[in-house]
């Protein structure tokens, strides 16, 4: 059940994607670019404080607690919950009201009046979608993992029907719109907190608040965030910096082209920047859920009774393992989506408001980031391996250093590359940040086994190669037609060449990355 809650999620968070392309273009005179850099805010704090670290080190606690004492458990369950209401609750009111002061100040600017608006509506997610997150979580900890599952496929059920039926009949207008879509977001949030709550109560949940009782839970609660919030909020200031700076450098109208508090420099980049790079992402954001992240949890437990038992020979064996396998996958992955960068925009976005020269800027977008794809996968597990050693600051302070280049590069990149820069940028960082990771991981710790990597990578680049001439052969055969039938061809048929002429190559070249995919028996002995 949660494998398809999961892949229904996948397959509506694009259809969503599709249905508010055609709705809105790539910029819809900018207000897409607002829409979503509006969205980000409540999505950065769900990732940080909903089902990202909270619920990381909430999780471990609870379960502990729950083993030998169910009433301390709904206990720590009911000061969780009161907590980060409370919390939450302080957030969204002094984010409204900075949110007004910034409407205030910025009266004349259409642009920023579009923005505040919509960050204004769409802020109120974040509570309740926190809530949801942290509800899911307590399931997990009881066994219950249908339901969470099936949790974000509420949002992206209201987001569609907001884009498909009700927004295009309230209002012609494209704020008014944008508007409905945002109302319907907070409405999604609404319910995917208050639909857990009836199981919960099913299996026992009262509310219970005696904080004293679970002192310690929450103690150690608190103490486990610290680390994991550093770390992951270098990813999400990564992507919201990006946004911010395609929103801030984007020119907003043709009559508009240089960017006076900059001495009139030329903009860089044109409305819409904000959106391919939002397109781009939810695309190779696709490989990094199957791969990395896939990979990442399956190895921790492993890798974390390696360590606890100093066995570091295996813990190095089952980690450079990990590697080999999203670096098998994550490479012609990553070459795949920059030769079909442009028949998939066109399949997924390219209809109504949504143009063909919109399907090339997000093109070109999702080529850069696609270069970067074996980095994506890769850094999930390389930071595995220093939590299970117990080292959460030195990904901490690589993120760090990172987001100070990627920074510079946005500013050096943007200029010849437009928004793609911005991609290539978030590219160079990733790959940087894998490889000095790996390097001190294997020479502060323990060594990765460095023969056996490149000898992943050489034949992955041999089958890769094979793999891109398959594709890119059968492409140029395929005659030129219109329609969604032909732009359903135009990926298919080259992506079924293409698997064909990896896996045909890996299996000539003997790769055991192959049986490790396909054979149980092969599995790490960890397990």
């Amino acid at each position: 059940m949660t494998a398809l809650g999961t892949l229904a999620s996948r397959v509506l968070g694009m259809l969503r994607d599709a249905a508010t392309a055609a709705l809105f273009g790539l910029s819809g005179g900018g207000i897409m670019d607002a829409f979503v850099l509006a969205f980000r805010i409540p999505n950065l704090f769900r990732r940080l404080f909903g089902e990202g670290v909270l619920a990381a080190s909430y999780l471990p606690v609870l379960s502990a607690i729950l083993e030998r004492d169910r009433t301390e458990a709904w206990r720590l369950v009911s000061a969780v919950f009161l907590r980060l209401a409370v919390g939450l609750a302080v957030l969204v009111a002094v984010g409204e009201v900075v949110l007004g002061i910034i409407a205030l100040a910025a009266s004349g600017s259409p642009d920023i009046q579009h923005f505040t608006t919509l960050a204004a509506i769409m802020l109120p997610y974040t509570f309740f979608i926190c809530l949801a997150a942290q509800a899911a979580a307590t399931l997990h900890a009881l066994g219950r993992f249908a339901l969470p599952a099936s949790i974000p496929t509420i949002l992206n059920l209201f987001w569609l029907a907001a884009a498909l039926f009700v927004a295009p009949r309230c209002s012609s207008d494209k704020m008014v719109q944008a508007q409905v879509m945002a109302v319907a977001i907070v409405l999604a949030g609404i319910v995917q907190f208050t639909v857990q709550i009836p199981t919960l109560r099913r299996i026992g949940f009262r509310f219970d608040y005696d904080r004293g009782a679970v002192q310690q839970g929450l103690h150690q609660i608190a103490r486990a965030m610290g680390p994991m919030v550093l770390g992951l909020m270098v990813t999400q200031i990564n992507t919201l910096m990006d946004s911010v700076i395609a929103w801030l450098l984007a020119a907003p109208n043709a009559a508009e082209t240089t960017i006076a508090w900059l001495g009139d420099v030329p903009y860089p980049m044109e409305q819409g920047a904000v959106a391919a790079l939002y397109y781009g992402e939810r695309l190779y954001q696709f490989p990094l859920g199957i791969l990395g992240i896939a990979v990442a949890t399956a190895i921790f437990p492993m890798l974390s009774r390696h360590a606890a038992r100093n066995d570091y020979a295996s813990l190095s064996e089952d980690l450079a393992l990990g590697l080999r396998l999203v670096l098998f996958l994550g490479i012609p992955a990553g070459i795949g989506l920059v030769l079909l960068a442009e028949p998939l925009a066109k399949l997924l976005y390219e209809r109504r408001e949504f143009t063909s020269e919109d399907t090339l800027r997000t093109a070109r977008v999702i080529s850069s980031y696609a270069l970067g794809v074996w980095a994506y996968c890769a850094l999930p597990v390389l930071v595995r391996g220093y939590y299970a050693l117990g080292d959460r600051l030195t990904p901490v302070r690589v993120g760090v250093a990172v987001v100070g280049v990627n920074f510079c590069l946005n500013l050096a990149l943007i200029w010849p590359l437009a928004e793609s820069g911005l991609a290539v940028a978030t590219t160079i960082g990733a790959s940087l940040q894998v490889v000095i990771l790996a390097a001190v991981f294997s020479r502060r710790n323990v060594p990765i086994g460095w023969r056996a990597l490149m000898a992943t990578i050489l034949r992955t680049l041999l089958a890769t190669l094979a793999m891109a001439a398959g594709c890119y052969g059968s492409a140029c055969l395929l005659p030129p037609g219109s329609g969604l039938v032909a732009s359903l061809l135009d990926v298919l048929i080259p992506f079924s060449v293409a698997v064909i002429a990896f896996l045909g190559t890996a299996r000539l070249l003997h790769a055991p990355e192959l049986s490790l995919l396909f054979s149980r028996s092969s599995v790490p002995k960890g397990q």
